[in-house]
């Protein structure tokens, strides 16, 4: 799956340029499993070829993480709460811990933003409980940009280091992903679990 997903990235990249990074890194920052370990240092690479630009890349991959980013804050931000009325039971949500969601954006908003995107797994979806939690939309862009815009200058000045070696970089980061595959199955006996003792509770 991985060799497929590289050279669908590659040849997106080639074929249409910046925009083919814009449109990949928008689908990475909305839940799609497409890492941008993938996608930023193939684009070094192109710039070590002269192929492309490095501000243009840098330029069009923040373009595209933003847009992606925003898609997912608005999802957060308008379905949040009606989410968590019809079925948040079944995930242990009410809204307690929206109101929770929401002080702790408000507070700790911009520097949690800020250093998930450099955490894999977790920067395809943080942008949802930014919204829910309604953090501010201007702040939100702001650490998004600085975040994103830095997580993928330095895959994209690694592509560049690296040259033909580029794809080394998603060998080692699934390393990562790996351990992270393993907590949510953690997580995931956890809450089956809850939910059968939950569904096994007596009614009062």
């Amino acid at each position: 799956m991985t060799e497929t997903i590289m050279l669908t990235v590659t040849r997106i990249i080639e074929i249409v340029g910046y925009f083919g990074v814009t449109i990949l890194m928008i689908l990475e920052s909305t839940m799609m499993p497409l890492p941008s370990e993938l996608v930023m240092p193939f684009a070094g690479f192109l710039v070590y070829e002269a192929k492309m630009n490095i501000w243009g890349v840098i330029i069009a991959s923040t373009a595209g993480s933003l847009i992606g980013s925003g898609i997912s804050y608005f999802i957060g931000y308008k379905y949040g709460y009606g989410f968590t009325e019809k079925v948040g039971r079944y995930f242990f949500l009410n809204k307690e811990h929206l109101e929770k969601a929401r002080h702790w954006f408000a507070k700790y908003g911009g520097i949690t933003i800020f250093v998930s995107r450099f955490i894999p797994g977790v920067r395809h979806v943080i942008s949802i409980p930014a919204g829910v939690g309604k953090m501010n939309f201007r702040n939100f862009i702001i650490f998004t940009a600085l975040g994103a815009g830095s997580w993928n200058t330095i895959l994209t000045v690694a592509g560049y280091m690296l040259k033909q070696k580029w794809e080394v970089i998603h060998k080692y980061s699934s390393y990562v992903d790996m351990v992270l595959v393993v907590l949510i199955l953690i997580l995931a006996v956890y809450w089956i679990y809850k939910l059968i003792r939950l569904r096994r509770r007596p009614c009062v």
